[in-house]
């Protein structure tokens, strides 16, 4: 049987708990401004940033990306991108650091201008915490910033609930709450969780119940302990 794939990051399928000024900001961003997102890993940061930085007239940029790219964005006569999205800045290289030095520059100088775009960056602290030169780090503070929250467990609940039906599955509340009190309070990894849950029910060809989620774990424990 053909898994139906993953959903790829939205802004309407990301769960907002306390982050509605955030999400409110982001749906409302215009060429000209830019907004940094900061939080704890899982918070969503990078699903925010790839639901916008892969729509028409977008670029996503992550610190495994060329920094020459985007050194090549900065430097453009003419800029056809309304926006630039660039996740994990902390992680930049040297290179890609004085690309996004160049770039923050060429976004201040045509803001008022039809070639205007804007920037989503992120990271995993606040702007003047981050590993990153002096005159970078001052520039992350020259629009808005936000903290992500994390979420409650009413919310991861809610957000297994949601991913598990775009999936076409069922998941039983006492699955739910085994995943959320005995595996991990990071979505990313609840979400793997919930799609390798998926594949393995269907492989098995056994209904997503508690049995059959502990025998998924206590099969993976086992493999990477023979490896």
């Amino acid at each position: 049987l053909d898994l139906l794939p993953a959903p790829p990051p939205t802004l309407d399928n990301f769960v907002v708990g306390d982050n509605r000024a955030a999400l409110d900001a982001i749906e409302h961003l215009q060429p000209g401004r830019a907004i940094y997102l900061w939080g704890a890993p899982g918070v969503g940061r990078s699903h925010l940033l790839r639901a916008l930085g892969t729509i028409p007239q977008a670029r996503y940029f992550t610190a495994r990306d060329d920094a020459d790219a985007l050194h090549a964005i900065a430097l453009e006569e003419t800029c056809t991108l309304k926006l630039i999205a660039l996740d994990d800045i902390g992680q930049f290289s040297p290179e890609a650091q004085a690309a996004l030095f160049a770039l923050y520059n060429r976004w201040r100088e045509v803001a008022a201008t039809e070639q205007a775009f804007a920037l989503l960056l992120s990271g995993d602290r606040a702007p003047l915490a981050l590993p990153l030169r002096e005159d970078l780090r001052t520039r992350l503070g020259w629009d808005l910033v936000f903290r992500l929250e994390a979420l409650s467990d009413q919310d991861r609940a809610e957000a297994l609930k949601t991913r598990a039906g775009e999936r076409g599955l069922q998941l039983a509340p006492e699955v739910i709450h085994w995943m959320l009190t005995h595996y991990a309070r990071d979505m990313s990894k609840l979400n793997a969780l919930l799609d390798a849950l998926d594949r393995y029910s269907l492989e098995r060809q056994r209904a997503i119940t508690l049995p059959l989620l502990r025998d998924l774990l206590a099969t993976h424990t086992m493999t990477e302990t023979s490896l």
